[in-house]
């Protein structure tokens, strides 16, 4: 008989995203004439912009001839890419991270996840809350989080940090010493931030607790205001406590594609049980090479069509047509009285739901009575409940038509 890995018993239930997918795919069974409006997963509806499909285009051309055929890339990424992302994405803001400081990957999904395989089992994580469901679930996988309360709907084992109205959606720095620290910012699902005075307050505390930061910044491309950073590494001393994950799923429509990247700094050490300090560069390498094939080189040329000239143009309209929806979500909700979030420096509108109704409530009434999906809120968390997530990805016509249908359940 073989042995199951018995830390996913302590799973709750199925996937957030699951879950909705399974309860919309019935009520469309049932009411086959109904226009279903989804505003609820995270996924895009714009098309790949032309520079990258150009970018493609010459790819493929190159692997069906002799001599530009590629067979295995390198598991870290392409050169070109990297020093791509290291001059676009960090020098062009006063960042200096090296070429192989950068790891290419299928997506910042996957690197969230795959991330805890180089730290011990031991170690204490606090997690914002709410939060994305990756963080927490991989960490359960792994051991880390103990059991499961279902009273208090929390792990023993995990240190959460209120996300919430009452505090600003600014998290508190945690009363007890952590070894790991997710951030992500913008934030999903609140679609809030931190600014870089805030933001200092975790380097630092990292710093005086040799912490490690695990910062996802999979939405800074939705920044639009001032002071706040597009990257941890804009604030003094990020570099040797702070992990990056950046995507191009939401930046550059790659929900399909799957490419984003992790960056980890050579300065970055994490320490063995006999005291000695080790390079969490060299052990994520060394967990790549072993796990990891690379990302197809056609994908990786796309990537790199980002950057281009004509690529940066295309995909500031693609943001652009997004934020502008996050405009007309946030605006119309405000009209029908709700209390609303996020959605300025990011493409997700977090709303709080009518007094005594739960947020699977709300999910079922909006689903059934306007035939729109959102996400409930206490799906990321127990401090989601009392909350909904809206997301500005789909047309802008679908989103119009979305709020006019909300607004009337409140006539």
């Amino acid at each position: 008989m073989s042995f199951i890995n018995e830390n996913f018993l302590e799973l709750q239930d199925s996937y957030l995203f699951s879950t909705i997918a399974k309860k919309v795919a019935k009520f469309t069974e049932e009411n086959p004439d109904k226009k279903v409006i989804k505003l609820g997963i995270g996924d895009v509806t714009k098309p790949i912009v032309p520079a990258c499909i150009k970018a493609m285009q010459k790819a493929v051309e190159e692997m069906g001839a002799q001599e530009g055929f590629r067979g295995y890339g390198p598991e870290q990424g392409y050169d070109f890419l990297r020093k791509a992302i290291a001059e676009n994405d960090y020098k062009s803001r006063g960042i200096e991270i090296l070429d192989d400081e950068i790891f290419v990957s299928d997506g910042a999904k996957c690197d969230c996840g795959n991330i805890v395989d180089i730290f011990d089992k031991n170690n204490k994580v606090a997690i914002t809350d709410p939060v994305y469901p990756v963080y927490i679930d991989t960490n359960v996988m792994a051991g880390r989080s103990g059991k499961y309360n279902k009273e208090k709907e929390i792990y023993e084992n995990i240190v959460y940090l209120p996300v919430i109205a009452e505090n600003e959606f600014k998290p508190e720095l945690p009363k007890e010493k952590v070894d790991l620290i997710y951030l992500c910012f913008p934030n999903n699902p609140t679609g809030t931030t931190l600014d870089k005075n805030e933001l200092k307050k975790w380097v630092d505390y990292a710093k005086e607790n040799k912490s490690i930061i695990l910062y996802d910044a999979a939405y800074e491309a939705f920044i639009t205001e001032e002071n706040i950073p597009h990257s941890i590494y804009e604030i003094e001393g990020a570099k040797e406590v702070a992990i990056e994950f950046k995507s191009y799923s939401k930046t550059a429509g790659f929900t399909g594609l799957r490419c984003g990247y992790v960056v980890i700094p050579k300065d970055i050490k994490g320490l063995a049980k006999n005291g000695e300090e080790v390079s969490l560069n060299k052990l994520w390498n060394r967990r790549t090479c072993t796990k990891f094939n690379g990302v197809p080189y056609i994908i990786q040329r796309a990537a790199e069509a980002v950057y281009t000239e004509d690529g940066k143009k295309q995909i500031k309209e693609n943001i652009s047509y997004y934020l502008e929806n996050a405009k007309i979500i946030k605006r119309g909700l405000e009209e029908a009285g709700y209390e609303v979030y996020g959605g300025v420096n990011s493409p997700y509108i977090w709303l709080k739901i009518p007094e005594g109704m739960t947020s699977w409530e709300f999910f079922d009434k909006l689903l059934k009575e306007a035939n729109v999906v959102g996400t409930p809120g206490s799906g990321f968390g127990p401090h989601g409940e009392g909350y909904f997530r809206l997301t500005a990805f789909n047309t802008k016509e679908n989103t119009i038509e979305a709020i006019e249908r909300i607004k009337k359940l409140n006539k």
